[in-house]
């Protein structure tokens, strides 16, 4: 392949612009946002699910609470009705008024276990609102603490993207001025060698691979016309010749 000399030179440019929006391209990846963002993002979700689970709780205790109250309602009502039956004088049987009494006692006891029944599920409730409230305003602060990264990474994104756009701009007006057939094997290249399709010839040394040529190898180098594309030997990179490749 042959080129002019000049545009092997812009190889050079194009490599650096390209270069460049590759740096930008791994800057952007490799933010330390992205890693506090997963990590708050996992610990966000485990929150919510406690969060939840805590508040499953809550809402059991409360049923259990309604429940455990309604049963001392019960006992108290039954003992109240017994009570005034027994106030009443209406019942003369001495048994019956035996069994009456009988039962206002096991009532009384009864009452007394469900009320400290009501007093245990109360605490328990205590409890579960207690967590539910810690874990409440963890899940908030960590909401908090993510949109702040996720603004970070948005505004070093709009940092990274507006550098990045002008030097898209950079090489569209480089990439415009090097003949077609050049740049389909410079990009092709690219793909292949690491993202490196055009290195400096310096020094008799290849700066894409960083082999140093012998002297038999530059004088080879050398008798090419000024318009051949060479490739270097070892890596296949294209090489530039310049003022400083010493041929």
């Amino acid at each position: 392949m042959n080129a002019a000399p000049a545009d092997q030179i812009r190889l050079l440019d194009l490599q650096a612009i390209d270069s460049k929006l590759d740096q930008l391209a791994h800057r952007r990846r490799s933010l330390p946002e992205h890693a506090e963002i997963d990590k708050v993002n996992a610990d966000h979700t485990a929150l919510k699910d406690l969060v939840v689970a805590a508040q499953a709780q809550h809402g059991d205790t409360t049923r259990e609470l309604t429940k455990a109250e309604q049963d001392v309602e019960q006992v108290r009502a039954r003992s109240a009705r017994n009570q005034q039956r027994l106030d009443s004088g209406a019942i003369t049987s001495p048994k019956d008024l035996e069994n009456l009494q009988h039962e206002i006692g096991s009532l009384a006891k009864r009452q007394g276990d469900l009320e400290d029944v009501v007093l245990e599920v109360m605490e328990r409730l205590e409890s579960a609102q207690t967590r539910v409230t810690e874990l409440t305003a963890r899940l908030e602060h960590s909401t908090v603490v993510l949109t702040e990264a996720e603004g970070r990474r948005d505004a070093a994104f709009a940092e990274i993207d507006g550098e990045a756009e002008k030097v898209r701009r950079d090489r569209e007006a480089v990439a415009a001025v090097i003949p077609a057939d050049l740049m389909k094997l410079y990009a092709k290249l690219r793909e292949t060698q690491g993202g490196v399709g055009a290195a400096r010839l310096y020094q008799r040394r290849c700066e894409g691979c960083r082999t140093e040529f012998s002297i038999t190898e530059l004088n080879s180098i050398k008798a090419e016309p000024a318009d051949k594309v060479v490739r270097c030997e070892n890596c296949g990179r294209i090489l530039i010749r310049t003022a400083d490749s010493g041929v």
